[in-house]
C-alpha cells in the first residue's frame, strides 16, 4: 500500500445511539414551581432542553487519514484506514464471533483479536466488520492477543442478505462447494440455483456436490446432475458413508480456498471428516419430525487441509436471500437463457407474462428446463418484492 497516496477522507459512520444527557433535576424544578402555584399536580411541560429522543445528535461523518482503493467500475472506492504497519502483523481470520476473531499470523502463531473501534463504527453495508477468511493487519497487545487495525480489500466472497444487510459468509475464497443432500433433508434444486447466483455475483467458482447418494438409486439423479453438467457446472456425487465421490471431491479441493455451504444436515462436516479424519468436526442427525437438519456447526471456520488448500466449514442455511441483485439482473445468471433473450419482442421482457417471449418459447420446445425456468420465476418475483419494500 506504500504506493498509494495518503489523504484526508470524509467517511460516514453508523448512527450514534448515545442518549443526550437530560438536564439534572429539570423535572423536579418544574413540579415544585407548578405545585407552589396551584397546590395540585398540573400537566407537566418540560423545558426544551429536556430531549426525550433516544437518538444522539453527534456528527455522522468524520475525517480520517486513509487510502482510497478501487477502480472506475466502483462508484464508491474502498477506504483503507492508515495504520503504522511497522507495529502490525499480517494475518488471516480463522473464525469470527461477534467482535472477537481468531487470527493466524504469517508465521503460524494464533492471536485472539478484538476489532479497532473505528472499524466497528464505519458506515458499511455488511453485517460484520470482520468475517472468516479476511486478510487483516493486527497489532499484538499481549500474549496471543491483539487488535485488528485494518481489513484488507476482499475478493472472492459468498454472501447473502440478512435483515437488510449483507451477510458475508466467507471472504477471499476461490470456490464454493454447494452441498445438497438427496434426502434427509430433501433435495432443493431451487436453493442450488440461488447459491449459483451468489457464487457468480461474488466471483467464486461453484462446485455442486450432491451428497448422501447411498440413500437412493444413483440412476435417479442423472437427469438433475446431467442438467447442471450440460450448463457447464462442476457436479460431483458423494457419500460420506460409502465413500463414493470422495476422491474426486478431494481433488477439487486440493490447493484451493473453498467454502462449504448448504442447508443444515446435508453433511458438510461429515464430508470434511471423511476427507480428512483428523478434523473431528461435530455432526448431527436430521429431525424425524421436520426432516430438517439441526445446527451443529455454530460459526464459519477456516480450516487447513493436509493435502493442500483451505476450506471454510459453515453453519447451515435454510434461506438464501440474494444480496444486491435487481430483478432485471436475474436472467443474466441463468446461462441457458442467454441465446434466447435476443428473440424476445420487448427489450425489457421479464420472461414471466409477456407474449412473444423467446425464453418462454424455448421452455415450451424443451430447450430450457422447465424446472430451471420455474426457479427463475420464483427468484425474479422474490427480488421484485424486496425491491418494492
Amino acid at each position: 500500500m506504500s504506493g498509494k497516496k495518503k489523504k484526508k477522507l470524509r467517511v460516514a459512520f453508523r448512527k450514534n445511539r448515545q442518549k443526550k444527557p437530560r438536564a439534572r433535576h429539570a423535572l423536579r424544578h418544574v413540579l415544585e414551581e407548578q405545585l407552589a402555584d396551584g397546590g395540585e399536580t398540573p400537566e407537566i411541560d418540560l423545558p426544551a432542553i429536556e430531549r426525550m429522543s433516544g437518538k444522539g445528535d453527534l456528527t455522522r461523518h468524520r475525517t480520517v487519514i486513509g487510502i482510497e482503493v478501487g477502480d472506475e467500475e466502483h462508484q464508491e472506492p474502498t477506504v483503507l484506514l492508515d495504520v503504522d504497519e511497522s507495529e502490525c502483523l499480517r494475518g488471516r481470520v480463522l473464525r469470527a464471533v461477534g467482535l472477537t476473531s481468531m487470527v493466524q499470523a504469517e508465521d503460524g502463531r494464533q492471536f485472539e483479536c478484538t476489532v479497532r473501534r473505528i472499524l466497528r463504527t464505519l458506515q458499511r453495508d455488511e453485517r460484520n466488520p470482520v468475517v472468516t477468511g479476511d486478510r487483516v493487519l493486527f497489532r499484538p497487545t499481549g500474549d496471543a492477543e491483539g487488535v485488528i487495525e485494518r481489513v484488507e480489500p476482499r475478493s472472492g466472497i459468498l454472501a447473502r442478505a440478512s435483515h437488510g444487510q449483507e451477510h458475508i459468509i466467507a471472504a477471499n475464497v476461490d470456490q464454493v462447494a454447494i452441498i445438497a443432500s438427496v434426502d434427509a433433508p430433501p433435495l432443493k434444486p431451487s436453493l442450488i440455483d440461488r447459491f449459483l447466483i451468489s457464487a457468480e455475483k461474488g466471483e467464486v467458482r461453484p462446485v455442486i456436490c450432491i451428497n448422501k447418494v447411498d440413500l437412493v438409486d444413483v440412476v435417479s439423479l442423472e437427469p438433475l446432475a446431467g442438467l447442471y453438467a450440460q450448463l457447464g457446472y462442476e457436479v460431483v456425487l458423494t457419500s460420506a458413508v460409502s465413500g463414493v465421490g470422495l476422491a474426486r471431491l478431494k481433488m477439487l479441493l486440493q490447493d484451493r480456498q473453498t467454502v462449504f455451504a448448504g442447508q443444515s444436515g446435508v453433511g458438510k462436516s461429515a464430508l470434511l471428516n471423511a476427507i480428512q479424519p483428523g478434523l473431528e468436526l461435530r455432526v448431527g442427525e436430521v429431525s424425524e419430525w421436520s426432516r430438517k437438519g439441526r445446527h451443529t456447526t455454530r460459526r464459519a471456520e477456516l480450516l487447513p487441509l493436509d493435502f493442500g488448500g483451505w476450506v471454510v466449514d459453515t453453519p447451515g442455511i435454510r434461506q438464501m436471500e440474494l444480496w444486491d441483485v435487481m430483478p432485471e439482473e436475474v436472467e443474466g445468471f441463468f446461462v441457458e437463457f442467454r441465446p434466447f433473450v435476443p428473440k424476445c419482442k420487448f427489450p425489457d421482457c421479464s420472461h414471466t407474462h409477456e407474449r412473444d417471449c423467446g425464453v418462454k418459447q424455448a421452455v415450451a420446445c424443451g430447450l430450457i428446463s422447465r424446472r430451471r425456468y420455474e426457479s427463475y420465476c420464483r427468484i425474479f418475483e422474490d427480488e421484485q418484492e424486496q425491491e418494492e419494500l
